[in-house]
């Protein structure tokens, strides 16, 4: 098997794109976006992991079994989290126990 050889070039671009994104993320979290605040910053992550996972991991010439590999792990770890989301949904608040001073008043 041969090894692909990657130009410094793109690891320049690549890294290049990863400091741009970061400092996106540093800028969007000084933004009051409310409840989209997370999304963005997710949406960022998801970006910047999926550049390090093509490029310096080599994902994108390897061969189709690790791509196969890649993507199944990406649907395992959405069951996990769509399986402790769904538990954390329905589970029932329990509303904080009374002190003994606010008891003992009649």
């Amino acid at each position: 098997m041969s090894q692909h050889v990657v130009p410094k070039r793109t690891y320049l671009v690549v890294f290049a794109c990863l400091i741009v994104l970061t400092l996106v993320t540093a800028t969007v979290a000084t933004i009051d976006l409310g409840p989209l605040n997370i999304v963005v910053a997710l949406l960022i992550a998801m970006c910047k992991a999926s550049l390090v996972v093509l490029f310096f991991m080599h994902l994108r010439w390897s061969t189709r079994l690790v791509h196969i590999v890649a993507v199944a792990s990406l649907f395992w770890l959405a069951i996990l989290i769509s399986l402790t989301l769904s538990d954390y949904r329905t589970r029932h608040w329990m509303s904080s126990p009374e002190t003994w001073e606010t008891s003992s008043q009649p």
